[in-house]
């Protein structure tokens, strides 16, 4: 009974940090990280800039009706991105790496504990390697988003080409909803690894030998 118990709370610990990873996949692929709002009158009239991870999408309104739209996608070339956009593309691929071997290691642990065979005094604990990872990623999206947010309060600009016709800094500079996404994920892959690192092994539990 108290095997099912546990083993059902991990189970849930499962879908948290799915669901977290998934978060995760997704922020990388958004592009709304910082939200540029200007209106110079020479670059970027009434323009909209979304500043992302791995591209920039510059949004300007000619006229009421009319709007443009242009995508510039990142390359290893780029010596113009910040720190924070240079150094959080590997810590967001790092934490989707750790998040799916933390998945790898809760789904060989949770098929130990249904099937019986999992001993409290094993070598590499599955759960608590999860948890490790888990809690290592989610520490990983962590730094992005603080990085990103201490960098959006404080008005931080970004040198783009002139062909990108954006200023240095915008009139306003804003939270994007890819920091939203990105901090739910933080804090679920956080959960999940907690939940993971509380699992307790039941004395009952018995051990079937090898034949």
């Amino acid at each position: 009974m108290l095997v099912k118990l546990s083993a059902n709370c991990q189970v849930a610990g499962f879908a948290i940090a799915t669901v977290g990873w998934i978060l995760s996949g997704i922020s990388m692929g958004l592009v709304e990280w910082r939200m540029w709002y200007m209106n110079h009158p020479l670059l970027a009239s009434s323009g909209v800039t979304s500043v992302g991870m791995w591209r920039v999408c510059i949004y300007n309104h000619e006229s009421n009706t009319s709007k443009t739209k242009m995508c510039y996608r990142y390359t290893y070339h780029d010596d113009f991105l910040p720190p924070n956009i240079c150094v959080g593309q590997h810590l967001l691929l790092a934490a989707n790496i750790l998040g799916l071997l933390g998945k790898a290691f809760i789904v060989l642990a949770l098929r130990n504990v249904y099937m019986g065979i999992l001993q409290k005094n094993v070598t590499c604990n599955p759960f608590v390697a999860s948890g490790i990872l888990n809690i290592t990623a989610s520490s990983c999206i962590l730094i992005v988003v603080l990085w990103n947010y201490y960098s959006i309060i404080s008005m931080e600009g970004i040198e783009f080409p002139l062909s990108f016709h954006v200023p240095f800094k915008p009139d306003v500079q804003e939270v994007g909803s890819a920091l939203i996404v990105a901090t739910l994920a933080a804090f679920l892959l956080l959960l999940s690894g907690i939940i993971f690192l509380s699992y307790t092994f039941p004395l009952d539990i018995q051990v079937h030998p090898e034949v």
